[in-house]
């Protein structure tokens, strides 16, 4: 049986990656958080007891497994107050299961840092809750020690809760849509409830990512049906394609002008065969697509083949866009969605797919540029007037989003501590523009739509490189603006990971296109939020 802890103990878990490599490197930030949160609950009278010690074999301090997460939970008192602490990204399974049976006040907090994805890894956490049914509360901060987090922790430690602003949200039956774009998004979710739409899901469930997967139900509810692929059948279909067709690939993208940073040791930099087997991933992923009808392919990308082929994040963003190098059928006969994207929705997040269809069908409907991504909600900080978000996602990324298209494109080795067999990223920044955001999720069964208004800002070139390299600099960024929505009201609501975002040509077409996008989802059955406000000045919906 469990321990009863002390009067005014809390227990504390960190749910790590799954990756040795990855856990080694980050375990510093996490002891560096662990220690700074230590001493803000010190100050409050309370103390911090580890569920779970630093292993010196394995020279890291995370539960690195479902088997040890279970294992963890055993000796935790199920009605004690319970800390998920986070510094890193994290496989949410780890912890889901102990997290769902435990009775007493569960807080996730993560320090405000880019260095790694611990923001992300809180938010993926946060997602897999809601959906899970599990009450939590949520904390995040710079220091420990802002007004703020002192405030909030104190709420937490007197009562099991904490209370957010959640005023910038709104349902969208509170807002006057336009009637024309209106008329379109029902018109296009019946058409999608009535012909139907196949998500082509290469293995669900990537990195612990209990939050992306979509309940059948839930979305046969809107016309769309899983294709369940292999990926050990990608795995096979890349090893058919030739290396003609490779070197083909590659050429047309340093034609259109982007720049692979090459080197010589496959295990440090990236060589030439790993481009070129990623441009025969890219041609299998269109045929299997093609094969069995698929609208929108999800591919696992980390975990799946992570030790067989590299990552597949070139791969992501060369469907995403409708430039991108052509692919025939197998009998040579036909272009494979010829003149289109193929939406790709990174590590398998189902949300995001359905997403990428609703979005691709109000786009080209409303004559907008089609591409759309997810970006990791990494990080951020205020410039000038504004507070600047730093998205920032290793795959999927379209050149479209860059300020110069293939142009201004680069590749970089992924870094070696996620991937062993390397690839390229697709790096780029980008361009300045109208965005509409949104974010689809699972909340008691059902789908949830959250959506805003935002846009890209230009900062200075050194401030954007700063960003960069705060972060992770081989990585495509977007620096954006969520209009009318601050850091911690974003936080406070934000159910995932990722969010979805697409440019429009001007203020007004991202408008309607937000008022299409939220009808098809409303027709679809989903509850609509609208969150934040229309412009940058803050003029109300």
């Amino acid at each position: 049986m469990p321990a009863k802890p002390s009067a005014k103990t809390v227990h504390l878990v960190a749910s790590g990656d799954l990756r040795l490599s990855a856990n080694q490197a980050c375990w510093p930030a996490q002891q560096a958080m662990e220690a700074a949160l230590a001493a803000a609950l010190a100050k409050e009278g309370w103390t911090v007891e580890r569920a779970h010690p630093l292993d010196p074999l394995k020279k890291h301090g995370f539960i690195d497994s479902q088997k040890m997460g279970m294992e963890v939970f055993r000796g935790i008192d199920p009605k004690a107050p319970l800390i998920v602490a986070e510094a890193v990204w994290q496989y949410s399974h780890h912890v889901l299961a102990g997290l769902t049976t435990h009775k007493g006040p569960i807080l996730t907090v993560a320090n405000w840092s880019g260095q790694w994805p611990g923001l992300v890894g809180m938010l993926n956490l946060n997602g897999s809750l809601t959906k899970a049914g599990v009450k939590y509360s949520t904390l995040w901060s710079e220091d420990f020690k802002d007004d703020l987090f002192k405030s909030k922790l104190q709420q937490w430690l007197k009562s099991g809760k904490i209370t957010h602003d959640l005023s910038h949200a709104q349902p969208l039956e509170k807002i006057k849509l336009s009637p024309k774009a209106e008329k379109l998004g029902v018109q296009l979710a019946k058409d999608l409830k009535a012909n139907k739409a196949i998500m082509g899901v290469f293995d669900e469930g990537c990195m612990g990512m209990f939050n992306a997967i979509v309940p059948d139900h839930a979305l046969h509810a809107c016309g769309v049906f899983k294709e369940r692929l292999s990926q050990s059948a990608l795995y096979h279909e890349t090893q058919q394609a030739s290396d003609a067709e490779a070197f083909t690939i590659h050429g047309w993208m340093v034609k259109r002008g982007m720049k692979f940073n090459l080197g010589e040791d496959h295990a440090t930099t990236l060589t030439r065969d790993q481009v070129r087997l990623q441009c025969k991933m890219y041609a299998a992923a269109l045929r299997i697509a093609d094969d069995f009808g698929c609208e929108t392919i999800g591919i696992q990308y980390q975990q799946g083949l992570k030790d067989l082929l590299p990552a597949s994040d070139l791969v992501e963003g060369m469907l995403n866009n409708t430039d991108r190098p052509p692919v025939k059928s197998r009998d040579g006969k036909r272009l494979l969605y010829e003149g289109q994207s193929l939406p790709h929705f990174n590590e398998v997040d189902e949300c995001s797919g359905l997403d990428g269809i609703i979005t691709k069908r109000v786009h080209k409907a409303l004559e907008q540029p089609v591409e759309t991504t997810l970006h990791d909600v990494r990080w951020g900080e205020k410039f000038g007037d504004d507070y600047v978000w730093v998205f920032l996602i290793s795959g999927a990324a379209p050149p479209a989003h860059f300020v110069e298209g293939w142009k201004s494109a680069e590749g970089f080795r992924q870094p070696a501590m996620y991937f062993p067999a390397g690839g390229s990223t697709l790096r780029g920044n980008a361009k300045p523009g109208e965005i509409v955001w949104s974010r689809i999720y699972v909340q008691d069964e059902a789908l949830h739509m959250d959506i805003g208004r935002g846009g890209v800002v230009e900062l200075p070139p050194e401030e954007t490189e700063r960003r960069w390299q705060a972060t992770t600099p081989q990585w495509p960024i977007m620096s954006a603006v969520t209009y009318g929505v601050g850091r911690d009201q974003f936080m406070a609501k934000h159910q995932a990971n990722h969010i979805q975002v697409a440019y429009a040509l001007d203020a007004a077409a991202a408008d309607e296109c937000f008022y299409a996008k939220a009808a098809f989802a409303r027709e679809l059955g989903m509850t609509v939020n609208v969150c934040g406000a229309r412009d940058r000045a803050g003029k109300k919906w």
